[in-house]
């Protein structure tokens, strides 16, 4: 094999990697890496490694181990991180380099994305047993409600008083339910997506000034996108429903008084999905959407994704279930992370093939 295929192979690495010499400062690392790192290989090449990564375990004793031993080593589940942001959960495995005395590989796992996605699998499961409950129930319940609306405004016209309230708080929530049905029946319904070529900066700005306008009048909005960003393969209109949802529940969440939302758009190599074939496919066009609100409860902060789950009185629980639904048909992810004062929906969304780019 060629080195130029070796070279592709090493850039292609979904998983940080560095490469440390014999005296442990870093010879080498990947874009995955440098993206853990929050540094530049040019910046790290050369400097001691433990000075640069930073893990909750005795690692030189290991490496110096691996090195007499000349065999691989793992260290499961410590947290390691690079001073430029919290740690992470990582597995770590270490191992020589043939023809290359001394040297070492590491490589991190972060198991932060591996539970997160295996979370997000278990969701889409649930997703699809509730879709076909609900449809069900959905249909059965609507047709009594017209019933009972109607019974109570035939009722109410003759009587008067506390007697009329009665029968009026009996329409108004008989509408109220059969609007849930009807939320229930849409997600059930979505069609599948039409997908072509779309900016993602074009329906984040359409999106945007719909929600400046509407129900994010009282926000301020900031943007933060990498303009360099390629075409993703999507229905742009079921991606639009996403984002306009998302600003919703990021307004929602702050205090009437207002607050500030933050879209940010940048490319990460080292997300990967297991396609329904049980092949791999990249999701590197990252889209964030941060706001400063009080953050999720933390009982439902790994359930938000699952249908009927909401942290809001009267809240449905279908909005972000069905932007998960809309993200899994598009081949993509949805993930969040939240604590008091800063809550982050980040989407994975793979690229647009050559033949479908704008």
């Amino acid at each position: 094999m060629t080195a130029s295929f070796f070279d592709t192979l090493w850039i292609s690495l979904p998983i940080p990697c560095l490469v440390i010499d014999g005296q442990s400062n870093i010879a080498e690392i990947n874009p995955a890496g440098e993206t853990f790192m929050n540094a530049s290989a040019k910046s790290l090449r050369g400097a001691p490694v433990w000075d640069k990564l930073h893990v909750d375990a005795p690692l030189d004793e290991a490496v110096t181990r691996v090195r007499r031993d000349d065999s691989a080593l793992f260290v499961n589940t410590v947290d390691v991180g690079s001073g430029e942001k919290p740690p992470v959960q990582c597995n770590v495995q270490l191992t020589t380099i043939v023809d290359r005395p001394g040297y070492i590989m590491i490589l991190l796992e972060p198991r932060e994305i591996a539970h997160k996605m295996g979370r997000d699998l278990q969701s889409k499961s649930a997703a699809r047993s509730a879709i076909g409950m609900a449809e069900m129930l959905a249909h059965e319940i609507k047709n009594p409600l017209a019933g009972i609306t109607g019974a109570a405004q035939l009722l109410s016209m003759n009587l008067s008083g506390d007697d009329v309230e009665l029968t009026d708080l009996i329409v108004e929530e008989s509408r109220r339910v059969v609007k849930l049905l009807e939320q229930v029946e849409q997600f059930g319904n979505l069609r599948p997506p039409i997908r072509t070529a779309v900016n993602l900066h074009d329906v984040l700005d359409r999106a945007q000034k719909s929600a400046a306008v509407g129900f994010a009048a009282h926000m301020k909005i900031k943007e933060n996108y990498d303009p360099s960003l390629p075409s993703t393969l999507a229905d742009s209109d079921q991606l639009l429903q996403v984002f306009q949802n998302l600003l919703k529940n990021a307004s929602e969440a702050s205090e009437k008084s207002g607050g500030t939302i933050e879209i940010r758009t940048f490319y990460e190599m080292s997300l990967r999905v297991e396609r329904p074939d049980g092949s791999r496919a990249a999701v590197p066009l990252q889209v964030e959407i941060i706001d400063d609100g009080p953050g999720l409860p933390q009982d439902l902060a790994g359930e938000v994704f699952e249908p009927f789950v909401s942290g809001r009185e009267n809240g449905t629980g279908l909005g972000l279930a069905l932007v998960s639904k809309i993200i899994s048909e598009h081949d993509g992810w949805i993930s969040v992370t939240s604590v008091p004062g800063r809550t982050v929906f980040r989407i994975s969304l793979p690229i647009a093939p050559k033949q479908h780019d704008l």
